[in-house]
């Protein structure tokens, strides 16, 4: 969910009103997914480099994660959305931590809409994980393969995405599921996060439609 600041920043505001702003439209794109039929939303909320940002940012972030999960957890559950954080949680207070476990729990049989939040999340951090608990497990390493791996990773149980979305027309994974999206259908668009609404989300889901997905192979000659 790139381009808040950059959304803020073109409309004469501070950075942490364009956070705010994707807050809130995260809610217009969570309520569209569940319309047109998605099953599972994945969005990059926080990754582990962005620890590397001013501390008042840092704050104001885990701030409106605290609101959003006061504010909209009730009605996300009522509309049978489940929650799951993928990532880790350190470095977020005893009581925000207590909340989003609580969040996930509170969702967990929910079937409508599955969305997994990645909040402290980095691609190659969840595979370090991943072969560590491997290695914790006693799993020799003529067992290991992509299976096993996959078993490990924060999305175990989770289909591999379909459609990778990258707003603000950045041309980069930044460490975004690079397991997962290897086969992945990517989409860049200039359209900063905030104002990325349902009508940008149709014309993502209207391109990917018309991609020929081979997943390495080569289409028959006579298909």
């Amino acid at each position: 969910m790139d381009g808040n600041g950059r959304w803020a920043r073109s409309r004469g505001l501070p950075r942490q009103a364009g956070h705010r702003a994707g807050t809130e439209n995260l809610r217009r794109i969570i309520k569209a997914c569940s319309e047109m039929g998605i099953k599972i939303l994945t969005v990059y909320a926080f990754s582990t480099e962005n620890w590397g940002r001013s501390m008042k940012e840092i704050k104001g972030l885990m701030s409106i994660l605290e609101r959003v999960i006061d504010q909209e957890l009730d009605e996300l559950h009522a509309n049978e959305v489940q929650l799951r954080h993928i990532g880790v949680l350190d470095g977020l207070s005893e009581t925000l931590k207590e909340k989003v476990q609580a969040a996930v729990e509170l969702t967990k049989n929910n079937e409508r809409l599955i969305l997994c939040l990645a909040w402290n999340y980095g691609g190659r951090q969840e595979i370090v994980h991943a072969v560590r608990s491997i290695v914790a497990g006693g799993g020799r390493p003529e067992e290991i393969d992509e299976a096993m791996v996959e078993s490990h990773l924060f999305t175990a149980g989770l289909p591999d995405p379909d459609l990778v979305v990258r707003t603000s027309g950045e041309m980069r994974v930044s460490n975004f599921l690079i397991w997962q999206a290897a086969y992945a259908e990517y989409y860049v668009t200039p359209t900063y996060w905030p104002s990325f609404g349902p009508d940008e989300l149709e014309k993502a889901v209207e391109a990917y439609s018309k991609r020929d997905r081979r997943f390495g192979l080569v289409a028959d000659a006579s298909d």
